[in-house]
């Protein structure tokens, strides 16, 4: 031990550095010379961002990085430090109550955080010590404790099996919450541990914590007395995660080996950070713009002024002598206070009140989803919910959707359709229970009322009830099993049982056969039993099982039956099967398998071999040694697979339908008309995901796959690396440079004569692109392989790690362009990548609402995902983009005559308009017609968004907020703000404008410019509104109403606590004269009469020109029961 430890600090013995030594039960082992008990982290969960001490300045910090909070601190302090034209208060309270209230928003949801992790690492677990069974908080479980489960429990942290409750030393495991495979797993207990716990001594050598779910090296040493200690080697089959739930096991006792933040949940959780909308980026954009029109305009009024005071008798007039404090300022520093004082005077420019509506209008316009009755689901009760309201914008955005397959595409609910053997399809029957249901349906047209020998179909149905790994689970626990993991139940004549397994397509088969007489009724003591159609119990010893893995892509059984005869029955894909077989027998099976493919079943095909003594003899011992081999054990069993799995019989094929989720398919077509790319991540098989990725219509029929997975590496036999290099610039050849340009959106092969292709990538591969060596260029292969993928028109990245959905996400987001992806999912496996992409989607289904927690939105179905993007998506970007474009277009037609001013005042910081007026404008007079429209314009029809599905392609990549849009409106707010200044003050050529000749002053020049201002921008507004309801018209009568009501009572009464009442009576005298009522009208017209003569003489363009949406109620509620 001492010798370890002076090598890991002297840098030897480097083989050991990657790994930990675990001491079960903490003890100590013989012949060590002292023992010092490592050091590990606990057990204790942590998903919380705060704690008490650091909430404040860390969540202060988080939001004064946002430029807007920033600036109005500023500005708040030149206000609190400068003698200003304007208070305080003017920009201190909103600035307040905006950091307050998400202030306390972000504070409650860590809250949430806090109490969620509280439930995980206070709930009791059963610990053994020193031969006592002790119940501690799972916090405080230490690496190296034998921990005891009991079943339907979950694993508290990463556990080796040790002992289980079963007779065959095995236990099952769900891992839904980690990969989203809610199929039960076998795991192995370590061969020979001491059946009594307590007098078990032990180390584990394992290698340290790492997120990838599948893999696990290890070893075990078991000491005992007078005997040289034993090495058992450790793998995945050993090793149970945490949040992985044991089932059908009454206990198991496991040694802790990773806890905490080391366990592989952990490590493939991601932080949740704080996501923001591209349309926020588009708004800290254009504010520097704007930031920097404001500080021209104070540094042009500065400089001016000077240069005006400069002139004789200018500085200081008779009429106006400076105090002596004034002519002792610094003149450096007055300058200094007044470009502070000008920059005050024009800050209305950015107004605050817009970042108060756009908090409003994304929290409001949340309640649409979550009111839509199309997203309720009468079979879970429960409708949309809306997690982040920050985000309603970026469903209209959408570049790349990434979704889960298990439990979001599919059903995870497989059903036997059926079958072809000896070259005849037989269907399946629902109405009939015996053999004598199977029938002819296709098959050669001069045999087509004729079967396949009775002796070849008692064969298939045998292989179907022998070749699995499918456990009976007992009619007595069947309470404990929930629905989607009973697949199906035996007859009501039977005792009822369940049938559990790995994959759901095996108990597919086993119910297909049990429903036509051979039932399998379970396997005891290495024994399996089946029942025939004659009610004959048939039994058979199970001498080797040949499992499935993704190269081979098939599995085996050997078996004995009574007479002796030793059988190998073998299924698997098409294409391992067919070349291990005779060819005459592959020409009458392959045409139905390739139907059945195309049709978007899942097809195995099924094959035997009667084995020799001699042959068996040899199998078994070469299987029994490969078994034992501490190095190189898969490729020593797949060398002794391949030898045994050759000279078969084909008998036949068989269907399984893998449910989609309703309308999956017609959701993925209409998201990729709307140029939306899909990418599915899953964890399941290749094949398994291909025939999802079929039925779906991702993949069409003439659709060319390119595929990157182990498989093709080892097809070359040789390096990985150097095959891999090869494949890409292969597919990069084919896919991208000699492709023709693509254009925008994704196209299908009825649009377009081009040839499509689809990518397909496993996890073990991707692991090489994203990790090559140093000297292979790593970014040339992340960069090859994006190339390729957007060229595709779906990507299926099968075996796929938490964690590495969310490295693929994060690689795309972070890609040219920065391209706005969406994840969606159902399982806690789903996670990673929903808190990576852009926006998270949690889908309510059976595998928990982990999903749900975490995600930013949530639906019940996959089918809800077209209209949220497809309508819902599209008009919040439209309103939100049309509300930030109008609140700098209102707010520069408010500043520039007030900028203007300043030329005709001796630019003094004299207001242009009353400070009532200054601070109404943005509160009062034109904030409620935006707020109205951004919650409830409808510039195209829902309907019509969701019956055409290209139209999300006309607002795609921010469409709305580019530079183009953003100038066109600065032009605008621009060319009024000259018109509204210039055209009062040619009325104001002549001062006399009343009957009795009383001049008018500078408080009126101002009060026709704003009512001129507010008329026009808010009329402006009706113009654009496509969408009119009870509320539009309320709002914008309404505040016009209000403005002139206000302007009366403001003028019409003396205020006792103000010093001086600039508008007292001024807005009464102002409407007595007939040339300002011609002049406000005049200017409102021709302010509005490019924008009118637009309107008239613009052709309707589009399918969608008159599917505009008529007035209705306000609510989408009531939007579906017009039809």
């Amino acid at each position: 031990m001492l010798r370890r430890r002076l090598n890991h600090l002297f840098g030897g013995d480097e083989k050991r550095v990657d790994s930990r030594t675990i001491y079960v039960g903490h003890r100590q082992c013989p012949g060590t010379e002292a023992f010092i008990a490592p050091k590990f982290c606990d057990n204790r969960i942590v998903s919380s961002k705060y704690t008490v001490w650091n909430f404040l300045p860390k969540n202060l910090f988080e939001q004064f990085r946002r430029i807007a909070n920033f600036y109005f601190l500023i500005i708040f302090l030149v206000q609190v430090i400068v003698d200003t034209p304007t208070s305080p208060v003017t920009s201190g309270l909103p600035l307040f109550f905006v950091i307050t209230v998400t202030a306390i928003k972000q504070g409650y949801e860590d809250w949430l955080r806090h109490k969620a992790d509280k439930e995980v690492n206070k709930y009791l677990v059963t610990v053994l010590e020193d031969g006592r069974r002790i119940r501690k908080e799972s916090e405080r479980i230490k690496v190296g404790d034998v921990v005891e489960v009991v079943e339907d429990e979950t694993f508290p942290c990463d556990l080796i099996l040790l002992q289980s409750s079963r007779d065959d030393d095995t236990c099952f495991v769900t891992t839904a919450s980690l990969d989203g495979e809610s199929n039960h797993k076998t795991h192995y207990t370590v061969p020979d541990t001491e059946k009594d716990l307590e007098s078990l001594t032990a180390t584990i050598e394992c290698e340290q914590p790492q997120p990838d779910l599948y893999k696990f090296v290890g070893r075990m040493h078991i000491y005992r007395s007078d005997q040289d200690p034993a090495v058992r080697s450790l793998g995945p089959e050993n090793l149970l995660l945490k949040g992985a739930t044991l089932k059908n096991t009454k206990k198991i006792y496991g040694v802790a080996v990773y806890t905490g933040m080391e366990t592989k949940m952990a490590l493939n959780y991601q932080g949740k950070s704080q996501k923001r909308s591209a349309v926020e980026k588009s708004i800290n954009a254009f504010l520097l713009v704007y930031l920097c029109i404001l500080l021209s305009k104070a540094l042009v009024c500065t400089t001016l002024k000077y240069v005006w005071q400069s002139r004789d008798g200018q500085d200081e007039p008779w009429y106006n002598q400076k105090t002596q404090k004034e002519k002792d300022a610094y003149k450096f520093l007055k300058m200094f206070t007044d470009f502070l004082s000008f920059m005050v005077l024009f800050n209305f420019i950015i107004p605050v009140s817009m970042y108060v509506t756009v908090e409003m209008q994304k929290f409001l316009g949340s309640f649409f989803i979550t009111w839509d009755k199309d997203f309720f689901d009468p079979e879970i009760q429960e409708g949309a919910l809306v997690n982040t309201s920050d985000l309603n914008e970026e469903l209209g955005q959408v570049e790349y959707v990434f979704t889960d397959k298990t439990g979001t595409l599919t059903q995870n609910n497989m059903e036997f359709i059926e079958c072809c053997i000896d070259g005849f399809q037989y269907k399946n029957r629902d109405s009939c229970s015996e053999l004598d249901s199977f029938c002819v349906t296709d098959g050669p047209v001069s045999k087509l009322h004729e079967k396949a020998g009775r002796e070849k179909e008692e064969l298939f149905l045998r292989a179907l009830c022998l070749c699995h790994t499918v456990q009976v689970k007992e009619a007595g626990d069947m309470e404990t099993v929930s629905e989607d993991q009973i697949d199906g139940l035996l007859p009501p004549t039977e005792q009822q049982k369940g049938f559990i397994a790995s994959s759901p397509d095996e108990v597919a088969l086993v119910m297909g056969a049990m429903k036509y007489g051979f039932t399998f009724l379970g396997l005891d003591s290495k024994t399996m039993k089946i029942r025939n159609r004659q009610n004959d119990v048939e039994l058979y010893e199970l001498l080797h099982v040949l499992n499935f893995d993704p190269v081979r892509r098939r599995m085996s059984v050997i078996v004995r039956s009574k007479a002796g005869e030793t059988l190998l029955f073998c299924k698997g894909a098409d294409s391992s099967i067919f070349p291990r077989v005779r060819s005459e027998e592959v020409d009458r099976i392959r045409v139905h398998v390739e139907r059945n493919a195309t049709e978007g079943y899942r097809t195995l095909c099924v094959a035997y071999k009667q084995l020799c003594t001699e042959e068996y003899v040899e199998v078994d011992a070469k299987l029994r040694e490969a078994r034992l081999a501490l190095q190189d054990r898969e490729e020593k069993l797949m060398a002794v697979y391949n030898q045994v799995e050759t000279g078969m019989s084909l008998i036949g094929a068989t269907a399984v339908e893998d449910r989609l989720q309703e309308e999956a398919a017609e959701t993925m077509e209409a998201l990729q008309e709307a140029g939306i790319k899909v990418w599915v991540l899953t964890g399941d098989k290749m094949e398994t995901a291909k025939s999802t990725c079929y039925a779906c219509r991702l993949f069409q029929r003439g659709t060319e796959l390119l595929e990157l997975t182990v498989r093709t590496l080892e097809d070359g036999g040789r390096k990985r690396e150097e095959r891999l290099h090869e494949l890409l610039l292969e597919y990069h050849k084919k896919a991208v440079q000699d492709a023709p340009p693509a254009k925008l959106g994704v196209r299908r092969s009825w649009v377009t004569a081009s040839q499509e292709y689809g990518f397909i990538i496993d996890g073990a591969t991707l692991s090489l692109v994203l990790n090559s060596s140093p000297e292979a260029s790593s970014t040339r292969y992340k960069s090859l392989f994006l190339q390729i993928c957007q060229n595709c028109t779906a990507v299926l990245c099968c075996r796929m790690a938490p964690l590495q959905k969310a490295q693929i996400v994060k690689m795309v987001k972070n890609s040219k362009g920065s391209p706005i992806t969406l994840s969606i999912g159902d399982g806690a496996n789903d996670v990673s990548m929903i808190l990576e992409a852009h926006v998270g989607i949690g889908i309510k289904g059976k595998e928990g609402r982990q999903a749900v927690r975490n995600s930013d939105y949530a639906i019940p179905k996959l089918k809800h995902l077209k209209k949220l993007l497809l309508a819902h998506g599209h008009l919040y970007y439209v309103r939100i983009a049309h509300l930030v474009q109008y609140f700098f277009y209102k707010n520069l037609c408010f500043i520039l005559p007030q900028f203007l001013y300043q030329f005709f005042c001796g630019y003094s910081q004299q207001p242009l308009y009353d400070a009532a007026y200054l601070t109404m404008y943005n509160i009062c007079f034109t904030s409620m017609p935006i707020l109205a429209y951004s919650l409830l314009e409808q510039h195209i029809a829902i309907e019509s968004l969701m019956d055409t599905a290209s139209l999300y392609r006309e607002v795609a990549k921010n469409a709305t907020l580019r530079w183009g849009p953003f100038l066109y409106w600065t032009t605008l707010g621009i060319f009024h703000g000259l018109l509204f200044f210039f055209g009062v003050r040619c009325l104001f050529s002549n001062p006399a404008l009343q009957d009795n000749g009383q001049v008018f002053g500078n408080w009126s020049y101002g009060t026709i410019v704003f009512t001129v201002l507010v008329f026009t921008v808010t009329l402006k507004l009706a113009l654009d509104t496509r969408h009119w309801t009870w509320i539009n018209h309320l709002v914008i009568w309404g505040s016009l109403a209000f403005y002139v009501f206000f302007s009366f009572f403001w003028g019409g009464i003396i205020w006792p606590f103000l010093q001086q009442q600039r508008l007292y009576f001024v807005f009464a005298n102002m409407l007595s004269s007939v040339s300002a009522w011609l002049v406000i009208i005049l200017l409102i017209l021709l302010s509005l009469l490019p924008e009118i003569l637009v309107l008239v003489l613009r052709k309707p363009r589009g399918p969608h020109r008159r599917q505009v949406a008529a007035v209705t109620p306000l609510s989408y509620k009531n939007l579906k029961e017009r039809d």
